[in-house]
């Protein structure tokens, strides 16, 4: 066994895992997983640059990861950092700050290895399982960024583009720095056209259409919070509920029907919704029209939700 520590920075969360992994016989036991919204993409699209507030929110996440690091004793560190980070103009300022923290230099990978990670963690435990059998079209739906990634036992296709739950709201839902409550037809429809255009572009590269019919033997599965978060609300879980959620199935009529509720709704009233994180009240309704999107393009029926993703496979990256 290899003691890991895998820290994924990405545009709305930062995450940690701390893991015995075992590549011999491909277990990875999980000691410790975590996660804070830290929002460190916020105003990225618009400005270029991180902000100083979610600059501060980041590096305090990563003081406690830090400790919780140093007391379970993990003998290597991958810190990977994701969209928003690639695209801030003041990116060193970030690293900066990590290193001083943590002590590693924060990867800033690019989104064909954002997808990679992602295909590995979410499908390294469901290979040789009857019940969700590949080939897999994986897609992961981030702050900033959503990357959809096709195979077997490895990669065959993948390709990320620039959709994500943090940067649609902020390019189509926020008016002088609010956010409209709840979203009108037209701001609907706009994010569904970059999300239309997104997928047109993701497709050249990853075959998307009808891709995953019955009779075509793909499976879709479905990673972050934007997935999970549907995937409990769906479940109707009184709160969240992590084992339930894992390798849950949700039909396309659910998230169609959810996506729905959510884009009507209120602040208020999805804030009150059980499994909702705090942080994800405002971002959640785009987060669920991309994942509504990618099904009708897809022509899956359903999604496999994991909880299991990026993290793991930055965990299985190192050990």
């Amino acid at each position: 066994m290899t003691r890991v520590a895998a820290v994924d920075c990405g545009t709305n969360s930062i995450r940690l895992l701390v893991a015995d992994a075992d590549p011999a016989t491909g277990e990875l036991i999980e000691l410790d997983r975590r996660m804070k919204i830290v929002r460190l993409g916020q105003g990225v699209d618009r400005t270029g640059r991180l902000a100083p507030e979610a600059l501060e929110r980041t590096f305090a996440a990563c003081r406690e990861y830090a400790e919780v690091i140093r007391e379970l004793g993990a003998e290597r560190v991958r810190f990977v950092a994701t969209s928003a980070s690639r695209d801030a103009e003041n990116r060193e300022e970030f690293v900066r700050g990590v290193m001083e923290i943590l002590g590693v230099e924060p990867e800033v990978i690019t989104g064909d290895q954002e997808a990679e990670f992602s295909f590995t963690g979410a499908t390294k435990e469901l290979m040789g399982r009857s019940h969700v059998r590949g080939p897999y079209l994986v897609v992961d739906i981030g702050g900033g960024s959503t990357e959809f990634v096709e195979g077997g036992e490895g990669v065959r296709a993948a390709r990320s583009v620039d959709i994500g739950c943090v940067r649609l709201t902020e390019r189509h839902l926020a008016v002088d720095g609010r956010i409209t409550d709840p979203p009108t037809e037209d701001q609907i429809a706009a994010i569904k056209r970059d999300v239309d255009t997104a997928l047109d572009l993701a497709e050249r590269t990853v075959p998307l259409t009808r891709a995953c019919r019955p009779a075509d033997g793909h499976a879709l599965v479905g990673l972050a919070g934007s997935v999970t978060t549907v995937a409990g609300i769906a479940l109707g879980l009184a709160e969240y509920e992590s084992s339930a959620i894992h390798h849950s199935r949700i039909t396309l009529d659910q998230v169609r029907e959810i996506t729905g509720k959510l884009l009507g709704s209120t602040h208020d009233e999805r804030a009150r919704i059980p499994v909702m994180h705090p942080g994800r009240v405002d971002v959640i309704g785009a987060g669920a029209l991309i994942l509504l999107s990618i099904m009708e393009r897809t022509g899956a029926e359903e999604v496999v939700v994991s909880e299991h993703d990026i993290l793991d496979g930055i965990a299985w990256s190192i050990a």
